[in-house]
């Protein structure tokens, strides 16, 4: 399962509250933007965490359902809270701890999935569940962070790398900004589960945080780009390399402010046959 883990309830409260709006909206945005929906549209979206922006998939859809999975139950019973708090109908969400989930194949009309945080092989798992739900002719959406995204972390990982001498991890940090998906490589990866059709969206922004202790307080830095970016390197220890960027962040940017780098990417693709 790709997403950002087993959130904790108090994880899952802070997600919906201050990482949607700050955070997942440029995602859920610009793949609201993308979709395709006519009436009676039924929607996937895998790895929904706490439901954003599933109120606003079906509202573009009149008479559509939405069926969400996540492999986080505290996140699952918040979005369902949701549901049931504003008297909405035709969403239901279920807990996946893994790929493929108990949905029914060539069922949906639609699939989407939201900055999944996954390793290469995950991903992959993730695209394939995507192309398995989708009839012929459904929509796959894809949101994720483009390379160049988080450029400032894997900066200051690089000068860790070079002030304590650690040359294998300056190769993994240039490794792994080198790996992230381009237009072309994120095409590529879709095309190879079989789905077509694929056009690529980008919008380039910043984060701005008022001071590098706001960086390193905000759960949108805990919950997602400082686990994004030890995802893009799945097999090193960057416990004390992370240590030094939240310290470093703290100290060059103690009175400015730090603006992170984002490159919101979205696919839209089809699944012909």
């Amino acid at each position: 399962m790709t997403s950002t883990g087993a959130l904790t309830p108090a994880d899952a409260a802070v997600f919906e509250t201050f990482v949607v709006p700050r955070y997942m909206a440029y995602f859920g945005e610009l793949a609201l933007e993308l979709l395709l929906a006519g009436e009676g549209s039924r929607i996937a979206h895998l790895g929904c965490r706490t439901g954003y922006p599933d109120k606003k998939l079906v509202e573009l859809a009149p008479s559509s359902t939405l069926t969400g999975v996540d492999e986080s139950r505290a996140a699952i019973e918040l979005a369902r809270n949701k549901v049931a708090a504003a008297g909405d109908e035709g969403m239901e969400y279920l807990e996946a701890p893994r790929y493929p989930t108990a949905l029914a194949s060539e069922s949906f009309s639609h699939a989407i999935t939201l900055h999944p945080v996954a390793s290469a092989a995950a991903r992959v798992e993730l695209f394939q569940e995507m192309h398995r739900l989708l009839y012929a002719g459904g929509q796959a959406l894809v949101a994720l962070p483009l390379r160049g995204s988080f450029q400032e972390v894997l900066d200051l990982l690089r000068e860790y790398a070079l002030k304590f001498d650690e040359g294998d991890l300056g190769r993994v940090v240039e490794e792994a900004m080198a790996g992230r998906h381009t237009i072309e490589t994120l095409s590529e990866e879709l095309e190879g589960v079989g789905l077509d059709d694929i056009d690529v969206e980008v919008r380039h922004t910043t984060l701005t945080f008022d001071s590098g202790r706001a960086f390193v307080e905000d759960p949108v830095t805990r919950l997602l780009v400082l686990p994004d970016v030890q995802t893009s390197m799945p097999k090193t220890d960057l416990s004390a390399p992370f240590d030094y960027v939240r310290d470093a962040v703290d100290k060059y940017w103690s009175e400015g402010k730090f603006e992170l780098t984002l490159n919101v990417g979205c696919a839209s693709a089809r699944r012909v046959g």
